[in-house]
């Protein structure tokens, strides 16, 4: 049986805290921005870019004291929610935002008194094999060693990381899967249901000092059952083209060899990794015992569907942003 988790409308706006917030003008960090201001909480956004309709404060993460002047100035802060992510998962990017910045910011917690920490971190780090995933375990690690309470939020697929080809198959294209279509499967959560989930974590006593995987309502999907429902929702028929896995691993193997010359195909490589690793793991629940992709033991949260949330996207209600490395 699915583990489904309710909303604690309690959980999330009982009792108003002064919250900092990281990376709140990505389209995660816009949702979470909207769900603290909605359950009442004081909202501080911390960064170097200004989100609209926020109380913000302009700071670099580069240097510590930095970080700690700015934290110092806006106490009390009773907690710290980052949805803060590097653009490309190039692995100096990685290492810079991911760890680095995140590190800058948990220290000079620790040193003004913040007490909590909620980060959104990814599913994907169970099977760390990129630079970007080794970058995020090791912050995990850092907080989690910290002493002070954390949330470890491992949301599973977004849906605007798995609607990049609908404009394709709207133009009358083939919509591209890797191998037969079904080697991959995942439970991908909304914007706006992962948001009311990290708020909760602020109240949540259930939320705190854990690891949490967390994904939208099941059943999980595949690529080719994306794909059957996008083509019965325009009322076509399906029109599939399968990509071979081989393609990615002669691009990671050109890139790699040019890297060693030029360091933009190094970077190139990388993404081409990111793309591989994407094509051929599940954004599920990984089961160490069994060696598996576990989707009954994948955490079900929400109400929203990536069904629906293609049909709005196909009326032209919703957009959809694309991450700077995505495959299609």
């Amino acid at each position: 049986m699915n583990p489904q988790l309710e909303p604690n409308p309690g959980g999330s706006g009982a009792s108003p805290r002064h919250v900092v917030l990281l990376g709140a003008t990505g389209t995660i960090g816009r949702a979470v921005l909207a769900e603290l201001m909605r359950a009442g909480h004081r909202v501080t956004c911390l960064g170097r870019q200004a989100p609209t309709g926020a109380h913000f404060m302009a700071c670099g993460f580069d240097h510590p004291e930095t970080v700690k002047a700015a934290l110092a100035r806006l106490a009390p802060v009773d907690a710290i929610v980052s949805c803060l992510a590097s653009r490309t998962g190039a692995p100096r990017d990685a290492w810079a935002i991911d760890h680095d910045a995140h590190l800058q910011v948990l220290r000079a917690a620790q040193q003004t008194g913040v007490r909590q920490f909620v980060l959104l971190s990814a599913i994907c780090v169970q099977k760390p094999r990129l630079a970007f995933q080794q970058a995020k375990l090791a912050f995990e690690r850092e907080l989690i060693g910290s002493g002070l309470d954390y949330s470890i939020v491992r949301a599973t697929a977004f849906f605007k990381s798995l609607t990049g080809q609908v404009e394709r198959v709207r133009s009358g294209k083939s919509f591209l899967v890797f191998a037969d279509g079904y080697l991959t499967a995942c439970k991908p959560i909304s914007d706006q249901d992962l948001a009311v989930f990290i708020v909760q974590c602020l109240q949540d006593p259930a939320h705190r000092n854990r690891i949490l995987p967390i994904g939208g309502p099941g059943p999980a999907i595949s690529p080719l059952q994306q794909a059957e429902h996008l083509f019965e929702q325009l009322g076509r028929p399906l029109k599939v083209r399968s990509v071979p896995l081989g393609l990615l691993d002669a691009v990671i193997a050109v890139c790699s060899a040019l890297g060693r010359i030029w360091p933009r195909m190094a970077d190139k490589a990388e993404f081409a990794r990111i793309g591989r690793y994407y094509a051929t793991e599940s954004m599920l629940l990984w089961d160490e015992a069994r060696q598996c992709y576990d989707a009954a033991s994948t955490p079900e949260f929400g109400q929203d569907t990536l069904l629906d949330f293609q049909a709005r996207l196909l009326r032209g209600e919703v957009s959809a942003e694309r991450g700077d490395h995505a495959v299609f």
